[in-house]
């Protein structure tokens, strides 16, 4: 199980939006007879590698077991029941990490495997095994779960918690390796989110550069105003072919006909969102991106937007890298409230503290 989920990692970049799986099919006495890891949408999951590597190495998986990261899937999708295939193919057991969230098979792939007279085993959700497969998978868990991505929060800053300084320079304050890191991050994400006062400010790509991604994650840009400049150069990074990046604007406004019109007329989907005060519903926007199958939402935008995610309680993740300098007033990482009580603060735990280059890399979550 250990070797698919190493597997499964190996697809952490590829599968958006379906989930990273890896199986591995051994023999009675423990031999690999095959292996595999899901490919990208459309193209053949975990289980059919699998299947396919052990006929090329002129094996036959007749009373084989296989070991799968997630349970294999019962409905007819981009591809088939891989259930089905598993049970065609003679496998005599079948053990997986985890159950599938997916209402389409939440254990239907299990049961077929049994009525097909196959022997199924699913380890224990506290096992390490399952957290493992369940973390690898942690945004299509919430998407199926909860109907809403996981929402990771990326901030880089000074040690006292400085983004940049108060006349906005920011250009470098973590080093070229967390950045390297940072751009890591964005390409597991099915999504990228920044708000217009980044693009106004900075006139970033948010693109995936650096690392050999074999895909771009989508664009989604908070625009309550539908201010976006038509030469922005994000407005350019969107690609050609079946892996073409979309790039949504979520806007309050029902004015700016014209702007609206250029921006669809370059490929880009304006989606009206409309809150209080207003600006943007963030929660609507978030049920509206799981929708779009967005798993994983990488979040880097401005102190403001991330104080209004926070506020409303909206981020599941923190991922911030903090310098070892100090740069005393300037930009903070959230615009939050003024607290009159200790009680009311941000309660966070500590997931992982890794060293990357000079810098620190905190992953935190609610506690």
């Amino acid at each position: 199980m250990q070797r698919a989920l190493d597997l499964a990692h190996q697809a952490l970049w590829l599968t958006s939006p379906n989930p990273r799986v890896g199986c591995v099919i051994t023999a009675a006495d423990g031999t690999v007879l095959g292996e595999g890891r899901t490919q990208r949408a459309g193209g053949p999951h975990a289980e059919i590698m699998a299947l396919r590597d052990a006929a090329a190495r002129g094996h036959s998986v007749q009373g084989a077991t296989a070991w799968v990261t997630l349970e294999p899937c019962a409905h007819q999708g981009r591809t088939g029941p891989c259930c089905d295939a598993l049970a065609a193919a003679g496998l005599g057991r079948v053990v997986s990490a985890m159950t599938d969230p997916n209402p389409k098979v939440a254990g239907q792939g299990m049961a077929r495997l049994g009525a097909a007279g196959v022997h199924t085993e699913t380890l224990a959700p506290t096992s390490d095994e399952a957290m493992q497969a369940r973390e690898l998978n942690i945004g299509f868990f919430s998407r199926m779960e909860r109907g809403l991505p996981w929402v990771r929060m990326k901030m880089a800053a000074s040690l006292d918690g400085q983004t940049a300084l108060q006349n906005g320079q920011s250009q470098w304050i973590t080093s070229a390796p967390a950045r390297t890191d940072g751009h890591a991050w964005r390409a597991r994400a099915c999504a990228i989110l920044t708000g217009i006062g980044t693009v106004l400010e900075d006139d970033p790509l948010l693109n995936v550069r650096g690392v050999d991604a074999p895909r771009q994650p989508h664009l989604v840009v908070v625009d309550s105003r539908l201010d976006m400049p038509l030469n922005a150069q994000l407005l350019d990074t969107q690609g050609t072919g079946d892996q073409a990046r979309q790039i949504w604007i979520y806007t309050a406004t029902t004015e700016h006909l014209d702007k609206r019109a250029a921006l669809t007329a370059r490929g880009v989907t304006v989606i009206d969102c409309p809150g209080p005060s207003g600006k943007v519903d963030l929660g609507a926007m978030l049920r509206d991106l799981a929708r779009r199958e967005i798993n994983e939402l990488h979040v880097e935008a401005g102190h403001k937007l991330n104080g209004s995610f926070i506020r409303e309680g909206l981020v599941d993740e923190f991922l911030v890298y903090l310098a070892p300098q100090l740069l005393g007033p300037g930009q903070g990482l959230a615009n939050l409230p003024v607290l009159t009580a200790l009680s009311d603060s941000v309660k966070l735990a500590f997931h992982a503290v890794d060293r990357i280059g000079p810098d620190l890399r905190l992953l935190l979550r609610r506690a």
